[in-house]
């Protein structure tokens, strides 16, 4: 089994805020693939489904996001899970939003959810980053955080959303590098080519009728009165031939 945390605060006031997009990450992995229905249990709420060949417990901590560590930490010792095991879905300041990184370990660059984590079983656990932007000043960053999207951000934070749920069985089989991809893909699609156009063949004029000819029968004279002339034909009328 592996656990897929989702960070964020409890309660429809918070419900919409950029730093609930851990709990929008996995509601839509549990609508998407079928999930059993949220109970409660570890401090938080759970839903238990497979993803490909992995068995996977979706966790949204109850605890808000400062004590966030109390829930992860108590159902990885339940389940006596590793912590590279665990994948934490968070919203990061540090990347432009609509991005996404996948990592292990590393710094929680000032983010409580992933200090109370640390804190309860070490560094080592996996991180799905998910970029929400940062306001350009640390004085706007609680403010910021604590706000719900913008209009302007429906569109790729939707896409995020479906590409992360679409594509969760790769990241739970261990394949991060084709996850991440795979969701840059849903945000950024590829511009399809467009079909070359094929110049039009110029139309032919229609070929013109043959000309028909009508003959004009003639009466001919005989060839010996043509030879000789009008005087001796009136002779040989007289005469006779």
């Amino acid at each position: 089994m592996i656990i897929f945390a989702g960070l964020g605060n409890p309660g429809s006031k918070y419900a919409r805020n950029r730093h609930n997009i851990g709990f929008m990450a996995v509601d839509e992995i549990a609508r998407r693939h079928g999930f059993s229905p949220w109970r409660k249990r570890f401090r938080g709420e759970v839903a238990e489904g497979r993803l490909g060949s992995e068995k996977v417990l979706l966790l949204k901590p109850q605890t808000f996001m400062n004590e966030s560590g109390r829930s992860v930490g108590e159902a990885a010792k339940f389940f006596k899970i590793e912590p590279e095991d665990v994948y934490v879905f968070h919203d990061e300041l540090d990347l432009a939003a609509g991005k996404l990184r996948c990592k292990l370990g590393g710094g929680v660059a000032g983010h409580n959810g992933l200090r109370s984590i640390a804190a309860q079983m070490g560094k080592d656990y996996q991180r799905v980053r998910m970029g929400i932007g940062h306001p350009g000043n640390k004085a706007k960053v609680l403010s910021h955080v604590l706000k719900d999207f913008a209009k302007d951000d429906q569109d790729w934070l939707d896409a995020m959303l479906e590409g992360v749920g679409e594509h969760a069985p790769l990241l739970a089989e261990g394949n991060a590098s084709s996850f991440q991809n795979k969701v840059h893909l849903a945000v950024n699609p590829e511009p399809q080519e467009k079909p070359a156009k094929t110049k039009a063949k110029p139309k032919q004029a229609p070929a013109a009728k043959p000309e028909t000819t009508t003959k004009v029968e003639t009466q001919t004279a005989p060839k010996s009165e043509e030879k000789a002339g009008p005087m001796a034909s009136a002779l040989r009328k007289i005469f006779g031939n």
